[in-house]
């Protein structure tokens, strides 16, 4: 039960416990002396003696525990979580170890440690980029070939959710929803038509024709159906395409092929890898949720650990009055940009719909969410996704005691934030969901791969978010 509990918890217990052990036997030896004394005037002169001792003992263990946790316990928790850092997350700045001068050579072992993982890393780095030069090159030929060919394609898991999809595809599914990894089919699709036609490709193993409505049942399209030999999933191609929706330039081709081993199980059970995460941030007129209003939404996904950079939703919001000159000094917003910008029921909607299928992320996420939820009933949609934070995340990973701010997570885990971009919604919602990605592989190396383990811990402190706010 006690490896549950953090270092410097366990090591608060155990002065505890030596405390009272010390209370015990002083109060045992008190005892035994007044009870061989012969004159019962004494009683007054135990019982003070017992009471000095007893404070002095409290005080004592009291100011060694504060040294102790100040110069031991802190400092080997610091020094674990860079460490942590420079294994699971790619920080590369030298470890901060004025701290820990009085862990003996500890904190000189860490570093030549640290010293081996860099020369490593940097031999598997070269190797790595050399790779992903070759990768790029041939996604870049394939991406070409989908584009040239007038037939939008898409590839799904046997979970019916979306695998890859190409340029052609994208600007169809465009028309029902924005076009997203991982997503459901059944926000573009009728589902009872699909699995139809699915069920009989299931049977045949080969190809099969079908007409499917889209979800919102205003248009029918002419599917085909083909399976993926071994492999789970299949894929669909659009008879018709449409066009002119995405640029020459723009037609992204993306994917992720593990998604196809994806199994969508109960949401506490699922590893972090099979997820999907929408990292948002917002601009607003003041810092007071109940009477402020939103300026600015931005908002990018994150699919098995990486920015899917094609997939991002960025809005400025008309917050139907002026903006304070107070507010726009720091973002930069003012009246005449939000002009004809859509007010936040639309802008809400439209959001939601974006991250329908995802678990929120945010930092300082009651804040943010604040600001949502009271005008849920406006924007007709409920915000009833799981949300995780990430200053609760650094508090898991880092200590309660640390600094928790969004700058100060940067600067622990090498994330730039331009300064041009830094205090705008897009800017700030990419270096959380940057700093978010390399908390997943540290979060793992923690023992928290499961979504239900990572949310258990976080709720453990969240005391620091009402503090904040």
């Amino acid at each position: 039960m006690l490896s549950r509990f953090s270092l410097r918890l366990r090591i608060f217990l155990f002065f505890c416990l030596l405390a009272l052990g010390g209370l015990a036997v002083t109060g045992g030896a008190l005892w035994l002396g007044y009870s061989r004394a012969d004159q019962p005037e004494l009683m007054d002169a135990f019982l003070f003696s017992g009471l000095l001792s007893g404070f002095s003992l409290l005080g004592l263990c009291a100011a060694i525990w504060q040294l102790f946790d100040e110069n031991v316990a802190k400092p080997i928790e610091r020094l674990a979580a860079q460490m942590r850092a420079r294994a699971h997350a790619g920080v590369r700045r030298e470890l901060d170890t004025r701290g820990a001068r009085y862990l003996g050579d500890l904190a000189a072992a860490a570093e030549g440690l640290a010293g081996q993982l860099d020369a490593s890393a940097l031999t598997a780095a070269e190797a790595i980029a050399r790779e992903t030069e070759h990768l790029e090159a041939e996604k870049t030929r394939l991406a070409a070939l989908l584009t040239d060919i007038p037939v939008a394609t898409v590839m799904v898991g046997p979970a019916h959710q979306i695998v890859l999809y190409d340029g052609q595809a994208a600007a169809v599914l465009a028309q029902e929803a924005p076009p997203r990894l991982n997503a459901p089919l059944s926000d573009y699709l009728d589902l009872t038509g699909l699995e139809a036609a699915y069920g009989r490709l299931m049977r045949s193993g080969k190809e099969v024709a079908a007409s499917v409505k889209s979800a919102s049942g205003v248009q029918l399209y002419d599917l085909r159906l083909k399976p993926l030999g071994g492999a789970p999933g299949y894929i669909i191609l659009f008879e018709s395409t449409h066009r002119g929706l995405y640029p020459d330039d723009a037609r992204p081709l993306v994917y992720d092929f593990a998604l196809l081993e994806t199994d969508r199980a109960d949401l506490d059970k699922c590893t972090l890898k099979c997820l999907s995460f929408v990292v948002f941030d917002t601009e607003t007129t003041g810092l007071l949720p109940h009477k402020d209003e939103i300026v600015q939404i931005g908002a990018l996904r994150v699919v098995r650990g990486r920015i899917i950079e094609s997939e991002t939703f960025e809005t400025l919001v008309n917050p139907g009055r002026p903006i304070p000159a107070a507010s726009t000094k720091v973002h930069g917003i003012r009246d005449v940009m939000v002009q004809g910008a859509p007010d936040i029921a639309g802008a809400a909607r439209d959001f939601h719909r974006f991250a329908s299928d995802a678990v929120i992320v945010a930092h300082n996420a009651p804040f943010d969410m604040a600001f949502l939820h009271r005008h849920a009933k406006r924007s007709g949609v409920a915000w009833d996704q799981p949300v995780l934070d990430t200053v609760l995340l650094s508090a898991v990973l880092f200590g309660a005691s640390q600094n928790h701010t969004l700058d100060a997570l940067c600067d622990r885990l090498d994330v730039t934030i331009p300064p041009a971009l830094r205090h705008t919604a897009m800017g700030d919602a990419r270096a959380t969901a940057e700093v978010f990605c390399k908390m997943l592989p540290m979060l793992e190396a923690h023992g928290l791969t499961t979504f239900g383990a990572v949310l258990e811990q976080t709720r453990r402190h969240g005391r620091l978010i009402e503090d904040m706010n």
